[in-house]
């Protein structure tokens, strides 16, 4: 994770020197709320399913109301453009309001996490409860007068290239738009891990998405699979509830990564504590990069890490052969930020376990061949991105009623294809669109733009990716910035010329 940067300047606006402009975007004036906030029109082209009423936004569509989706929103709305978000759940934030635990903090300092343009409150700790997070959320949607659409569930997302506009499935309507911001995150559905047995284990076996509270497995013997900050921070609050914990640092979800001609082992874990000397070692680790270079920074981090821990191997906790910062920018893992839990693993107080073999009925056989009976299984595997089950490509044939103006003009209507045009003219993009495939700014794998941070925000013909840095929060504001700015230039260019 970097530095976040400072918002860019807001264009000045003229739409009220400008009463004919406010004609030309039929209706649609940069910073009004609306009751309805999407245009609905009258289209005549083919929808992609035949069903589908189709509505066409003048605008951005951001998919997803997390807080990547929120903090674009206010981006945008702060620089005059108009927007639309859709949510599949039926509220803001739904990660963070029905997926976590009650324990969760923010594992980095405060303003290292604030969403662009509004600064957490004072009296707010160094590193916020989910609860305080949650109401920041809250105010910061209020202050915004951020309005999604709930309940619409993108089906299918396509670039259509005969009319240069994205084509948008959720619910019942067809959204027509110049742009498509995704923000649906790296943490979108589960990750269930694919281990032998696992279906004939007859105690409770929950994913942490489900895990509310230590206090619901007081008394319990409980196993962790997964030892990232999630894991370890379920871990600890299992065991300050007089659970008796086992956890799993090494499991079968293992990936070989090569760098500099050496193979290592993602479930070699870094773990660092939160702080060093009273400092945020997050916030030292960022300074010291500034001068230094990441090796150095790396082999400090690590020097000050072993004089507050102690040897990490001695408990079942091998460290990879190079350091946390060079691991974090080559493979995308982030160490574990220890909270206390690895003070328990030292007074055995949480037991380090060998990789799983197999589930049992009653429990788990682990990598060594022992056995062991657990009451409850709690699956600390992560989340993953699901962008690629929904963002399209759709390659138009020679069959297509879409694929020359002038079939298109007969099956949209004279009107759309006016506006079509004017939008395109305007916008200074007629000759800056490709026809590709939109998906391969995806990885098909991981569901992640294929390009590196910080350059991973933007793609082709209008899509943009925010929340996708794996640097988490900062990371997602660094996006909403850059892609506000960047829709707000060219929205300009049409309408504040």
């Amino acid at each position: 994770m970097t530095e976040g940067e400072p918002a860019a300047s807001i264009p000045t606006n003229r739409w009220d020197s400008e009463p004919s402009k406010r004609e030309e975007a039929k209706g649609f004036i940069p910073g009004k709320q609306y009751q309805s906030p999407f245009l609905q029109l009258k289209l005549h082209g083919p929808p992609m399913t035949s069903n589908l009423k189709q509505v066409w936004f003048p605008g951005p569509l951001i998919v997803g109301a997390g807080p990547s989706g929120i903090a674009t929103a206010a981006c945008l709305k702060e620089r005059g453009v108009p927007y639309l978000i859709l949510e599949k759940e039926t509220c803001f934030a739904p990660s963070w309001k029905l997926r976590t635990y009650e324990r969760l903090k923010l594992h980095l300092p405060k303003q290292y996490c604030e969403l662009p343009l509004m600064a957490f409150p004072p009296e707010f700790p160094t590193y916020p409860t989910k609860q305080q997070f949650i109401s920041y959320l809250d105010a910061y949607v209020e202050r915004f007068a951020i309005k999604p659409l709930f309940g619409m569930a993108v089906r299918v997302a396509e670039y259509d290239p005969s009319v240069r506009f994205w084509r948008v499935e959720a619910g019942d309507l067809e959204f027509i738009c110049r742009w498509l911001i995704v923000a649906t995150g790296e943490n979108a559905e589960v990750v269930w891990p694919e281990i032998r047995g696992i279906s004939r284990f007859r105690g409770q076996l929950l994913h942490t998405s489900c895990y509310m509270k230590g206090d619901d497995h007081r008394g319990e013997k409980v196993l962790v699979v997964g030892s990232g900050n999630s894991g370890m921070e379920v871990a600890l609050d299992l065991c300050d509830n007089d659970a008796k914990v086992s956890m799993v640092v090494r499991d079968k979800a293992t990936l070989l990564v090569l760098l500099n001609s050496f193979k290592f082992r993602l479930w070699q874990l870094h773990i660092l504590p939160r702080e060093l000397l009273g400092i945020s070692t997050f916030g030292l680790s960022m300074a010291l990069l500034k001068w230094l270079p990441v090796k150095a920074v790396d082999a400090l981090l690590l020097f000050g890490t072993r004089l507050l821990l102690g040897d990490t191997e001695k408990y079942g906790i091998k460290r990879p052969a190079i350091g946390p910062l060079e691991l974090k920018s080559a493979a995308g893992k982030t160490p574990v930020l220890d909270i206390g839990t690895f003070a328990k693993i030292k007074s055995g107080q949480i037991k380090v376990v060998p990789d799983i073999n197999q589930f049992t009925s009653r429990g788990a056989e682990f990598a060594d061949g022992e056995h062991e009976e657990f009451d409850s299984i709690i699956l600390a595997t992560g989340y993953k991105s699901n962008v690629t089950s929904w963002l399209k490509c759709h390659i138009l044939t020679a069959a297509s009623p879409w694929t020359s103006p002038s079939n298109a003009k007969k099956q949209i209507g004279t009107f759309f294809m006016q506006t079509y045009e004017s939008h395109v003219k305007g916008f200074g993009l007629a000759d800056t669109f490709a026809c590709g495939k939109e998906e391969e700014f995806f990885g098909e794998k991981d569901g992640f733009p294929r390009t590196s941070f910080p350059n991973s925000w933007r793609g082709k013909n209008g899509l943009y990716a925010a929340g996708f840095t794996r640097r988490g929060l900062l990371g997602a504001s660094m996006d909403a910035c850059k892609i506000a700015e960047d829709i707000a230039n060219l929205w300009s260019r049409r309408y504040q010329a």
